[in-house]
């Protein structure tokens, strides 16, 4: 998987541009004054910032498996600049987030789903054939390659046991058991007489 092997940045950049083709993701008119979060002093600069945090949440739901707002919203978050005071780490906003995944989700490229305890959304092959394209396409213009992954062939246990024609099959003995260790004698503290 190239997803891991490729710089993240230039990841959501590319996939970002991708998301702008989708019909369904459209940033809302709100979304020009908009905070991203509690921690942050303006709304973003970036004229084209919905589809680059649709593009980080998709990459997310890729890395994390299933999850929720609230833990996006802790990854989103920062530390609030109090003046004097302390700074304080709040989350980011969930509002943006919620949208984008509701977006994600009606585009196909993530589903909710649910793994033992673990309740959220998930990626769907859609949304992982999408992320594993575009850093296909980055590796080719980087020139970076992939070792082939070797092919692993599964046999029968009685073929795996029987050795090939002209090897000597080679059996291992059982090691033998550990003696027990002699407990440490307790030196004597010679106490001084009063």
């Amino acid at each position: 998987m190239g997803i891991y092997d490729v710089d993240a940045t230039l990841l959501i950049k590319r996939v970002a541009e991708e998301l702008k083709k989708e019909s369904v993701i459209k940033a809302p008119a709100w979304s020009a004054y908009a905070k991203t979060g509690m921690s942050r002093e303006r709304a973003p600069v970036q004229e084209d910032w919905w589809f680059v945090r649709s593009a980080s949440i998709l990459r997310k739901l890729f890395i994390l498996g299933p999850v929720g707002t609230q833990k996006l919203r802790n990854a989103y978050g920062g530390r609030k600049n109090e003046g004097m005071a302390p700074e304080h780490v709040y989350p980011g906003g969930g509002s943006n987030i919620r949208k984008i995944l509701q977006q994600l989700e009606k585009s196909g490229f993530a589903k909710q789903a649910q793994k033992e305890v673990h309740k959220g959304r998930i990626i769907t092959p859609r949304g992982q054939q999408l992320l594993e394209n575009v850093s296909s396409q980055i590796m080719k213009e980087q020139g970076l390659v992939l070792p082939a992954t070797p092919k692993v062939e599964h046999k029968e246990a009685a073929k795996e046991d029987a050795p090939a024609a002209g090897e000597e099959k080679i059996i291992k003995k059982p090691k033998a058991p550990r003696k027990p260790r002699a407990p440490k004698k307790k030196e004597e503290v010679a106490v001084p007489a009063q």
